[in-house]
Order: structure tokens, then sequence, then C-alpha cells
């Protein structure tokens, strides 16, 4: 078998998404520049390679020794970072391929995506980057954010932990704005690419090499208009195998067309166009922001291979049926609990609840029963396939309560964590001797400490049951065009 590794080292994108030293030209002392705020940015994550600013007037750029010329510079950089004017950006490109460097990212606009004169400064600057035997990204893009290798020379901060999914991007700025979104969902990115005008590197490249990235478990992508739909579906035929691909298609409607053209210069096509591509190539199409994420979320916590039943735990009867619902609006199945399974719960459930299947504890004087004894019993329910569980986290009750009972102010921080570890520990523990997979899903904040936790431990909690739902269905999908296409390519 091929070391991924060695796959990953022979793309394009290698060098620009794990270089040992940068050079950067647009940035400056003024923090308003995007130049600054992308270098500032740089080192607030902390990257620990070399740091080159080029200024044709500056000493210093935010405490970093500057230099006049790229050809001033101590040693070749891995990679150049290209923030200036339009007009000037082919000279830099110039100065950067006599002195040796071979990848860039192009972060100015101004090329095809505004008419016929950019376009031809973009021609200009494919001419250059073919001569000097150069790869670059965009132009008219963000780059690359790779946590995992502490680069971001992105205009957003990235504060979150490095993650596993990797994302290949015709927006820049969907990238950037993304940090805050999956770090709240306990989430982050492997490696995110921005290619912008995909003048050189395109995103079927960037689909590859996340396809042979280690630290990515599920490709995401934002999509405006795919240029080679046969190279793409042959690309993501390849990977779909061992490492799901979920996409965002926006350029299936007439407003999404022309935004997208007018964004990057991409080429859209009609929905079912876009379904069929999508369909061949085993790539699940996500029809939101918050459905790409999600299914990136499932794909990466879940098994690959699942079936269709369902069985849900409940502490309440409207949470309860509203997922029951849910499950089947979306073609999910709740079987009934086999009389071994009943017998078991019978010392569990008070007789104000329900042993049927959604399971509704209504109230349970133990906590342990419901983050252990019961779903260790419906974990082993022949019938079922999976655990959908209502997770309610009254973390203002619960203080109030130990308030109460004496608990002094200051120590009901201590007291609340002391119960959220313990529970959460305790369902983790369980989780680990079963191999069927578990979903929560919570009206409550995903920030309560009891849902971070859990979620932390690699539970995923949505914030609603038809997101959790949509999210299981996509994760059947994809082992069903998975198993397909592994079919097809060994016969």
């Amino acid at each position: 078998m091929m070391n991924p590794m060695n796959s990953i080292k022979e793309s394009p994108l290698f060098k620009i998404a794990n270089p040992n030293s940068i050079a950067i030209f647009g940035a400056s002392n003024n923090s308003a520049s995007m130049g600054s705020i992308m270098l500032s940015s740089l080192l607030s994550i902390e990257y620990e390679g070399a740091i080159y600013p080029v200024h044709l007037k500056e000493e210093a750029v935010q405490n970093l020794k500057a230099y006049k010329s790229v050809l001033e510079l101590p040693e070749v950089p891995d990679l150049a970072i290209i923030v200036l004017p339009t007009h000037i950006v082919c000279e830099t490109m110039e100065q950067c391929g006599r002195k040796g460097i071979k990848h860039a990212v192009v972060v100015s606009g101004g090329f095809k995506e505004v008419g016929k004169e950019g376009k031809s400064m973009e021609n200009e600057l494919i001419e250059i980057a073919h001569k000097y035997g150069m790869r670059f990204l965009g132009p008219n893009c963000l780059g690359i954010a790779n946590p995992h290798h502490k680069l971001n020379p992105t205009p957003f901060i990235y504060e979150g932990l490095p993650g596993f999914i990797g994302m290949a991007s015709q927006s820049g700025s969907f990238v950037t704005q993304m940090f805050d979104y999956l770090d709240r969902l306990g989430l982050g990115f492997s490696t995110a690419f921005s290619v912008g005008n995909e003048a050189n590197i395109d995103i079927i490249d960037c689909m590859k090499y996340l396809g042979a990235c280690p630290n990515t478990k599920v490709i995401s992508m934002y999509i405006e208009g795919i240029k080679d739909g046969k190279a793409f579906v042959e690309a993501a035929r390849t990977i779909i195998p061992h490492k799901p691909i979920v996409a965002l298609y926006v350029g299936g409607s007439e407003a999404g067309k022309r935004a997208g053209f007018s964004h990057t210069g991409a080429m859209s096509g009609p929905d079912r166009l876009y379904d069929g591509v999508f369909r061949q190539s085993g790539v699940i199409r996500a029809q939101s922001v918050t459905e790409l994420f999600d299914y990136c979320w499932a794909l990466s916590s879940l098994p690959r291979n699942i079936g269709r039943n369902v069985i849900v735990q409940t502490n309440s009867g409207g949470p309860g049926a509203t997922a029951a619902d849910t499950i089947g609006r979306e073609g999910l199945k709740l079987p009934a609990l086999s009389k071994k399974t009943i017998d078991k719960l019978a010392p569990f459930i008070p007789h104000t609840g329900s042993i049927n299947n959604p399971v509704d504890i209504t109230f349970s004087r133990n906590q342990m029963d419901f983050y252990t004894n019961i779903p260790e019993i419906l974990l082993e329910e022949k019938n079922a396939d999976m655990l959908m569980i209502y997770f309610l986290a009254p973390t203002n009750m619960i203080k109030n309560v130990l308030r109460k009972m004496g608990v002094p102010e200051g120590e009901l921080n201590k007291n609340l964590n002391d119960m959220v570890r313990k529970n959460t520990d305790a369902f983790a523990e369980m989780l680990e001797n079963h191999k069927k997979p578990v979903i929560g899903y919570t009206y409550s904040s995903i920030q309560e400490p009891f849902i971070r936790a859990l979620i932390d431990r690699g539970v995923p909690v949505f914030p609603d049951p038809k997101r959790a739902a949509k999210a299981i269905g996509a994760v059947i999908q994809y082992g069903q065009v998975s198993e397909k296409i592994k079919s097809t390519l060994t016969n």
C-alpha cells in the first residue's frame, strides 16, 4: 500500500500547506492594511518558521526585520504570500521566480473576475509561474490555514484546536468565517484552502491533497463552479472509498450563478448537472452551510456502515416525539423493543415514563441510570443499529438545587464540574464497550458544560433532532456509495 505521506509530499500544495519559511509582500506597520492583518494572524498562531516581510521603505514590520527586495533575503523561502496592488503583482511574481521561490499564494484580486484587462494580467501571471516552474494558489484568494503546522496567514485569527475537517473552497472568506463556527461545535480544520480564481492550482488539486492528508478525516468543499467535471469525478472516486467528501454547491440558481461569476469568475451550471456529477463521484451534497458541517461531523464521528434502525432515549415526551417524527420523515426507522430489552429496562423506568421507542424516562433520581445503565441496555437491543439521546443540561437548575442544599456560592462551579466529569466520563467509558454508535441532540446551548463535555469526548450532539437525523442519513448514504465505488474499482 502506498504511504500517504509519500503521496502528499508530491502534491504542489505540500509546501504551500507546510512551509518552513515565508516571504510576505504587502505587510507593513499600517495596522489597517490587509497584508498587515494577515501577518498578525500568522504571528498570533505562533508560526514556528522564518518570516521575511518584504517592504521598500520599512526597516522592520511588526518587529520583524524587513527586506527591500525578495532578492536580498538570506535564504530561498518555501512560500511567498503576495498581498499587493494588482498592477505590481506580476512584477513581484517575476522577482520571486528569479529568487528561486517555487510556491506562492496570490491574495490580490482584480484579475479575471473583473473583466478583460484583469484576465490579461492573470494570463501573464500564469506565464511567469510556468517560466520558473512555480505553483500558486489564487489570485483573488485567502490561501491557506493549517493549524496542525501553526500556519494561518489569513485575516481571521484561528483560536480553536487543530481539527480533522479538510476544506477546499472557491471562496476565501468562507474558510475564515468558519473558524469560529466550527470552534463552537468543538470542531476545527485540519487544512483549509481558498483557491480563488484557480489560475494555477484548482479545487481538484486541493481535494487530492486532502485525500492524502493524514490529519484529515473528512473533506468539505464550497463550490461555485467546476471547470473539468470528468477530472473531478475521477479524482473523487479514488478518494471516496477511503475518505468521505461533502460539497456545498451554490451556482445552481440564477442568483448564485451571477454571484459566483462576479466573485471568482467561476462558470456555474444547473443543479441537475451538479447532482449528476456528485452522484457519479460519490460526493455527498449539502444544501446549506449547516448541513455541510453537520454531515462532516457525523461522518468523522460515526461508523461508516450503519443501519436505519434508531432507538431514541429521552427524559421528556415532547423532545422524544419530535425526534420520532423527524426520524420517520428522514427515512429512518424506529424499531419496537424486544421483550428482553423491556424486561431489563423495567427497574429503571418510573411508572410515569414509557418503555417504548422513544424510551421516555421522565425523571430519575440516579443520574447514572440515564448516562450508563439505560443506554447500555438499549445498545444491546438486537433490533437497533444506533442510539439517539436527548440531552437536557439544566446547569442553572442544578446550581440552584446545590445552593438550596447549602453548598457555598464559591463551591458551586467546582461541584458542578465534578458532576459533569463523573457523568460524562462514565458515559464515555460505557460507549467504549459498545460498537453501536450514539448521537445526541439538545435544545440547550451546546456550550452548556454537560453538552460541551460530551462533545469534547467525541459524542456529536446536535442542536436539533432534525439535524441529527439528516446527519445520520448522510452517513448511511456514504456507506452505500463508498461500497458501490469499491466494487466497481475491484471488478
